[in-house]
């Protein structure tokens, strides 16, 4: 496999993944892709793919994950899967629901739609929890592939099982009538006994400090009601059991439209995706967790003047993008590699329209991957970007 050619800016080198594979997650030295027809998995960051195995819907991927276990878990649509003996072999999974039965997809109206159950926006999505992993993430849906009911998902055991930590609402205006982002008049989804509605899940994100957890949601003010909300959440190893709670709710221009949430030194960092009627609540922000609901409270980093739900924050890297149909630039990037004391941005023209998504922590070769987005969510291309010390 020939090496993509390796450009460069002031705070990074950059270069395009491989061309036969698409590389859909990694994890230190570990990495997951797939190329037509084949799931494929490689100890080498990428260079050699000695594990693979036939998997006919290797194009219709839209989530996976690498547990330190060695377990890899991925989904089409609403199909989740597993191999935990390197892709000798994989199975479905088949979720679990709040009450321990089984947690079904719907029938969809329109079948090559039917819905974005597990795709998720954050590339990281598992966690150090004193010491023993937790995987949590939220589904970013009800945009392509058909409707979706909206959760945050969980596996305590390594991925042995998967199952729903918090169920959305229905939405009366994301219902599956067989469009690709969902809308009036078809099949309700969702929890029916919760009030608390949203389009989709931004992020998922987990502090040490406090053993907790919290999630951000999109996607806007429909009807009356607001589906930009943050929740807190915190887990009982003991009981398995979630005790989730909404700490705000908020419009859609607000920097509570948000997402990249991350936690350094108990400190919560964030970047808002403030669109909608202006005034825009735009930029990179920090409090300490307790003072999320004062506005008062946070300091304002940096703003980029342009929407962005996605960053990674990584040693003294805070890494960003634009939202391409909403920016000037083509493909921007946002950095600081002084821990946010002084920031810069880049166009990568060369790429063309393109949403940089799914930032994963470096690689153990230095590199953060992340997926290049036609528009804001149709997938293209990999990126792979080294800060420079």
């Amino acid at each position: 496999m020939a090496p993509s050619k390796i450009a460069e800016t002031d705070h990074f080198w950059y270069r395009l993944g491989p061309e036969d594979v698409y590389v859909e997650s990694q994890r230190d030295n570990r990495a997951f892709g797939y190329a037509p027809g084949r799931v494929m998995l490689s100890e080498d960051n990428a260079e050699t793919w000695p594990h693979s195995i036939e998997f006919a819907d290797a194009s219709k991927i839209t989530f996976s994950t690498l547990l330190a276990n060695g377990t890899v878990l991925w989904a089409t649509g609403s199909k989740l899967f597993r191999s935990a003996d390197n892709l000798k072999s994989y199975e479905e999974v088949i979720v679990k629901d709040l009450d321990g039965s089984d947690y079904l997809p719907h029938t969809p109206q329109a079948p090559e739609r039917p819905g974005w159950y597990f795709h998720t926006l954050p590339g990281v999505t598992t966690f150090d929890a004193n010491g023993r992993e937790m995987l949590a993430w939220g589904n970013y849906c009800n945009v392509l592939g058909g409707a979706s009911p909206v959760n945050i998902y969980y596996s305590a055991d390594g991925g042995e099982t998967v199952k729903i930590a918090y169920a959305f609402g229905q939405n009366p205006l994301m219902t599956d009538n067989g469009s690709n982002g969902g809308g009036r008049d078809g099949t309700l989804l969702g929890n029916p006994d919760n009030p608390v509605r949203a389009r989709h899940v931004h992020t998922v994100a987990y502090n040490p400090a406090e053993d907790a957890y919290y999630s951000c949601t999109g996607d806007g003010d429909r009807e009356g009601f607001l589906e930009c909300h943050w929740l807190r959440g915190a887990y009982d190893w003991d009981a398995d059991e979630w005790d989730w709670r909404v700490i705000h709710s908020d419009h859609l221009n607000s920097r509570y439209k948000a997402g990249g949430i991350s936690f350094v030194d108990g400190m919560v960092y964030w970047i808002s995706d403030s669109n909608g009627p202006q005034p825009y609540d735009r930029g990179v922000f920090r409090c300490a967790p307790e003072d999320i609901t004062n506005k008062e409270r946070h300091e304002l980093l940096f703003n980029p003047e342009v929407e962005s739900g996605n960053m990674i924050v990584e040693d003294d890297v805070l890494l960003a993008s634009h939202c391409a149909p909403a920016s000037p630039l083509d493909t921007g990037i946002i950095i600081s590699t002084d821990g946010g004391e002084t920031w810069a941005q880049y166009d990568l023209k060369e790429f063309g329209k393109r949403s940089p998504t799914r930032l994963h922590a470096k690689n153990s070769d230095g590199w953060f991957r992340m997926d290049l987005r036609k528009g804001w969510i149709e997938h293209a291309e990999v990126l792979y970007l080294k800060p420079k010390q």
